[in-house]
């Protein structure tokens, strides 16, 4: 059974009930209401990483989540693991795509018996190696394409090759060849970088698991727009997930802050007074206030002005006014702040004892020693 559950975990699919540890697991909050209305029993079956489907108990069997059963699918039948049951399936319909073939759902068909999971651990076995050798085949053939992932069906009749392509690409000639070499059917499916992050997974720079591997399912276009919304520096470096694409995070809070922004004057515009000009440096956004820097000195200090005030400024300014000076909550100075700046990560350096000692240390070193060494009596 252990040999079992280590392959069931890294091929993503692990077979444990209760653990929660499976790609874009739901949380049965609903299990202890019972519903009064008979509906269909639909049962939400999880296979190789991210992939779910949904499927009919037409045989009401008596499943309970992390039971394998054996499934319809096109052709023969397929090996998944219960992830899902009861009313809240029906909610997870609603974001997730469901196959349907005629219009109806798929059945499952039995419980997984010890023939089909021996068939089945066969499957996974050759996922790997048929990966490395469908990668090689493509690079033969010159293909703009790379194969990220495959997932063979439980009765190894079938095997999907995920791929990701900037373009289109004829790989007709690629079918031929894998079909050839494989014995199956071959299926191509096309997924783009954040999907293949969801598949791989891994941890974040905020030290949690990705989003796309843990609850995402559908995936919105991020652009450096959400970043400027936020006042977050674009730098591509910070703002690029581990796929490679903007992080999907960085529009869980750009409306929040959209809608702060809403009756803020823009910043664009620099406050004229007699003292002198006054151009905009940064926002606290929900705090409601600008800070801006006088123009022509430098360094020059930050000045605090509320929203309200920038407001009443800049309506002056139209009307050809400028006030004799900027009454402010507080002013920040940059050279002050420049000079009680201090450097103590460098204390606690791991590479420290690396460094070579200078000399003058082991000259006064030396001559401590000699000073308090005691002179010989005879």
């Amino acid at each position: 059974m252990k040999d079992f559950e280590t392959d069931t975990i890294e091929r993503g699919i692990c077979n444990f009930s209760q653990c929660g540890c499976a790609k874009l697991h739901v949380t049965d909050w609903l299990s202890d209401i019972k519903s009064t209305v008979p509906t269909q029993d639909i049962i939400e079956v999880r296979f190789k990483n991210t992939r779910k489907d949904y499927y009919v108990n037409v045989n009401n069997l008596k499943l309970q989540v992390g039971d394998l059963v054996a499934v319809e699918a096109n052709p023969g039948h397929d090996i998944g693991i219960v992830s899902l049951m009861g009313e809240l399936v029906n909610e997870q319909m609603k974001k997730h795509k469901v196959t349907l073939v005629n219009g109806e759902l798929r059945k499952i068909y039995r419980k997984a018996k010890q023939v089909d999971i021996d068939k089945w651990k066969e499957a996974i076995a050759q996922e790997h190696q048929t990966m490395i050798r469908s990668r090689q085949i493509t690079a033969d053939l010159k293909l703009d394409m790379k194969i990220g992932d495959v997932e063979y069906q439980g009765d190894k009749t079938k095997a999907i090759f995920y791929y990701i392509a900037d373009g289109r690409v004829d790989f007709r000639q690629l079918i031929k060849i894998l079909a050839e070499t494989f014995r199956i059917r071959i299926e191509m499916k096309q997924i783009g970088a954040r999907q293949e992050a969801g598949r791989i997974g891994g941890i974040g720079p905020c030290g949690r698991e990705l989003c796309c591997a843990t609850w995402m399912s559908n995936f919105v276009s991020v652009t450096t727009n959400a970043a400027r919304y936020q006042e977050i520096s674009l730098n591509p470096q910070k703002l690029a997930g581990q796929c490679g694409k903007l992080k999907c995070c960085l529009n869980f809070e750009v409306d929040t802050y959209i809608d702060a922004q809403k009756d803020f004057p823009p910043n664009h515009i620099p406050l004229e007074t007699e003292v002198g000009t006054y151009v905009f440096f940064k926002a606290d956004i929900f705090n409601r206030k600008y800070w801006y820097t006088l123009r022509g000195n430098s360094p020059s200090p930050q000045v605090e002005i509320p929203v309200e005030m920038v407001k009443e400024i800049q309506q002056l300014n139209r009307k050809g006014k400028k006030p004799e000076k900027i009454i402010v909550g507080s002013t920040v100075n940059v050279k002050n702040e420049l000079d009680t700046f201090h450097n103590v990560v460098g204390q606690e350096d791991l590479t420290r004892f690396d460094r070579p000692k200078s000399r003058s240390r082991k000259k006064k070193r030396h001559q401590k020693r000699t000073s308090n060494r005691k002179p010989d009596t005879q």
